[in-house]
């Protein structure tokens, strides 16, 4: 493959660890030219302005933009530029925002450096990937669709450790600063993981929130 023909990459994530990680698993491909990396969406958009590139590797929850809205804004403003989703979420609502969002691919950070480059070069060419296990629970619940009342097992496996944190404090009263103060983050990181909370639990607002967080058992 001739150095013109390459996929431009960027990698978008609000650790430099996970981008320089990522970096060097794909440092030694022939197919693949890394022409950026940014930490949250922002940083992407203002990127792309002045470096083209043809897919953007995207994680989803970054402070300042997270990667719903910069996968929106890039759908719109860059619809050459692909989006590959990046995330350890692997859940049915994260994976439908990003979809919708615009993202072609959804990969989790937990898959292995060929499947990767396999979501990365599908992507490239217009055809849409799916982690295979993402895929795969997405399948489960087709196959065994939740009846209104009805839960898969413990509902704590359906947030992440960061989201059951923001949860305790949510039931503790505290504000979205407040939190992002005492987790040492951003308020807009907050306010993402609170909306991902409400939308996994399929609760309307905070008060019907904690209701079901004492109710599964959530919090004490």
């Amino acid at each position: 493959m001739k150095q013109s023909d390459k996929i431009r990459i960027i990698i978008t994530d609000d650790h430099k660890i996970i981008r320089e990680g990522i970096c060097s698993l794909l440092a030694n491909n022939e197919e693949i030219e890394i022409v950026g990396d940014a930490s949250n969406g922002a940083e992407a958009l203002d990127l792309l302005a002045t470096t083209p590139a043809d897919v953007v590797l995207m994680d989803v929850n970054m402070p300042v933009m997270d990667g719903y809205e910069a996968t929106r804004a890039i759908h719109e403003q860059y619809p050459d530029t692909k989006v590959v989703a990046l995330s350890v979420l692997n859940d049915e609502t994260c994976i439908h925002r990003m979809l919708e969002s615009g993202a072609l691919g959804y990969i989790l950070k937990s898959s292995g450096k060929e499947e990767l480059f396999m979501a990365i070069k599908l992507v490239y060419n217009g055809t849409p990937y799916i982690s295979s296990d993402a895929a795969m629970q997405l399948l489960d619940r087709v196959i065994n669709p939740l009846q209104e009342g009805e839960t898969h097992g413990n509902e704590s496996n359906i947030l992440s450790k960061r989201e059951m944190e923001v949860l305790a404090l949510i039931a503790e009263g505290y504000t979205n600063a407040e939190i992002a103060d005492k987790l040492f983050t951003s308020k807009r990181t907050i306010e993402t993981h609170r909306q991902n909370i409400l939308e996994k639990t399929k609760s309307k607002n905070t008060a019907k929130l904690i209701k079901y967080a004492f109710q599964n058992k959530l919090i004490a």
